[in-house]
């Protein structure tokens, strides 16, 4: 009866954790750039609980970390020169005090240093590494296809857009930022088009997640009752083996 607890309480377990997920999925349906997440789950053998029997290995369910869904989200338009939108696989690139950083949500704006930064206050980098400055003394800023910024005749810069060899090195970092976990240094994505005056919307899909929520709760509740039933069997039949001949 223990084996079958124990099974129970290691699927509650990724229950729990998957009902996170998907409300926080469903919390930042409307924010820009947010790409849906669902948990991943594996089985793991262990020797079950000892019994007369024996008994071959039990499984359990374990949490497996984290899934992202890097899928284009649907572009609205804004009109703001400064909102960006990436169309194709790539990220801007930022720096921040920790390091370099990486995100889809193209709502920046400048500091009342010149610079193009995010609405954390980081500087958006250029393809040479540095910050765009803007000087707002030369006129309206055009940000075209290929990330080159211009005022007038001027050329400001080009907006770095880069993509890792392996989308699963980037994890969430806040702010809406990615961080690179590997060694390798995400390369320019030529593929990659930019889009001034638009911004990505998050790629999450509201009635699936919300399903997903129903089904996740039913099946928590469906988990319980079996532990409840296993725990009443085993209640019982040590009633039975206890009552005298």
């Amino acid at each position: 009866m223990d084996n079958a607890l124990y099974v129970g309480l290691s699927r509650q377990l990724t229950l729990r954790r998957e009902l996170d997920i998907v409300a926080n999925n469903i919390a930042n349906a409307n924010t820009t750039g947010f790409k849906v997440e669902d948990l991943m789950v594996r089985t793991e053998q262990s020797k079950p609980a000892k019994t007369l029997d024996g008994g071959a290995p039990v499984k359990f369910v374990l949490d497996s970390g984290v899934a992202r869904d890097f899928t284009q989200g649907p572009m609205a338009k804004t009109g703001g020169d400064f909102d960006l939108a990436i169309e194709g696989q790539g990220f801007f690139h930022v720096q921040t005090a920790n390091g370099d950083r990486y995100t889809r949500d193209g709502r920046f704006t400048t500091n009342p240093e010149g610079q193009l930064v995010t609405q954390g206050g980081y500087p958006v980098l250029d393809e040479g590494g540095g910050p765009l400055n803007i000087d707002p003394t030369l006129g309206p800023v055009s940000i075209g296809k290929d990330g080159i910024v211009t005022q007038g005749a001027i050329r400001v810069g080009r907006i770095a857009v880069v993509r890792p060899d392996n989308l699963a090195s980037m994890a969430k970092d806040g702010d809406n930022l990615y961080r690179n976990t590997t060694n390798a240094t995400p390369q320019p994505a030529p593929d990659a088009v930019v889009h001034q005056g638009m911004l990505e919307s998050s790629n999450v899909q509201s009635v699936i997640e919300i399903t997903k929520l129903i089904q996740v709760q039913r099946a928590y509740e469906s988990v319980s009752r079996m532990m409840d039933n296993t725990s009443e069997l085993s209640r019982t039949a040590v009633e039975r083996l206890g009552k005298p001949n």
